[in-house]
């Protein structure tokens, strides 16, 4: 019988290739979005898919789906640790209640739709909840939630690429709507922080019009990231496959949601110090961009090409009607 001792070490060279892969790759990623510019997850998802052929390598394979899970998993519970309740209620109710619709019914619009068309509601639910609450880090953490399925990996790193395209066109027009339709800095802030896909993009979109925007921007899109727990969590009650929904054990809520929750009630409570928050969202910035580039390492453009156009037509669909939600929204607080 093998020792505990004999195991982890078996498994850590049998990890460890593909793992320094990834890291590298996400490292490689982090510089360029440093020194030139541009988003770190599809950065990484891109030049991991440059090197796809290493990823079908067989000592790099096993390391790499352990990125592409476990560091991913890890990496979405320390998303917590961004999450305060003083900040989200600075908000006000009515925001909160418009946001909360917003998210909710994307993300339902989204499963009906996909069902619809015949993507079925799964990818629906995942591209709905990468639309409607933080781009790439939502898809990452929904894609975690779901069931194993073939399609899964070709479709969330198709999710990751398309819902960053979308968010940075969204961050140069959205703006423009804004201020065509009379919205003044916090109903603009409110607008493009409930409707722009990832936090960088929200940020760029909301400072652009005025530092009272940008702040109200950045407060909305925390409520959308704290509404990730949550989601994740019906997630995987809804969409756990019938034999691990058996006993206790398809009813336990997955580790990274746990961990998740646990850091944002501490930060809410002023329980964790300035230093651990920071070098947690760092630490998650890490994880994910190496469990994207491992994603992008596993994924062969030519899968991608195959799921042909209705993805897009959903994500684009999506896109519009939580822009439309808030739009309206807007208007009538």
């Amino acid at each position: 019988m093998t020792s505990i001792p004999n195991r982890l070490k078996n498994s850590a060279v049998e990890f460890y290739p593909g793992v320094i892969l990834a890291v590298v790759l996400a490292g490689i990623a982090q510089l360029i979005a440093i020194f030139i510019g541009g988003p770190v997850m599809l950065l990484a998802l891109l030049i991991g898919m440059a090197v796809n052929r290493l990823g079908r390598q067989p000592r790099l394979a096993p390391g790499l789906k352990f990125s592409s899970k476990a560091i991913l998993k890890f990496g979405v519970a320390l998303l917590g640790a961004r999450i305060g309740a003083e900040q989200i209620a600075a908000l006000g109710v009515a925001p909160l209640v418009l946001v909360t619709i917003g998210v909710v019914t994307t993300i339902l619009f989204g499963a009906l739709l996909g069902r619809w068309i015949g993507l079925g509601s799964e990818r629906g639910v995942l591209t709905g909840g990468a639309t409607a609450i933080c781009g790439a880090s939502a898809a990452l953490a929904i894609s975690a939630a779901l069931p194993d399925r073939e399609w899964k990996e070709r479709e969330t790193a198709f999710t990751v690429v398309t819902v960053t395209t979308l968010s940075t066109l969204a961050m140069v027009l959205y703006p423009v709507i804004s201020g065509l339709l009379g919205f003044n800095d916090h109903e603009a802030g409110i607008f493009l922080g409930g409707s722009i896909h990832d936090v960088a993009q929200v940020v760029g979109a909301g400072y652009t019009v005025s530092e009272t925007a940008g702040e109200a921007a950045t407060l909305t899109k925390l409520f959308r990231v704290a509404l990730l727990a949550p989601v994740v969590l019906a997630v995987a009650f809804i969409f756990r496959e019938r034999a691990e929904t058996k006993g206790l054990k398809g009813l336990a809520p997955p580790p990274m949601l746990i961990g998740f929750i646990i850091l944002a009630v501490l930060n809410s409570l002023g329980l964790l110090p300035q230093p651990f928050v920071l070098a947690a969202t760092y630490l998650s910035t890490v994880c994910l961009a190496t469990a994207v580039a491992a994603i992008g390492a596993r994924t062969v453009l030519a899968d991608l090409r195959e799921l042909g156009w209705k993805p897009m037509v959903l994500m684009v669909s999506e896109t519009v009607y939580i822009c439309l939600v808030l739009l309206i929204g807007v208007l009538l607080l």
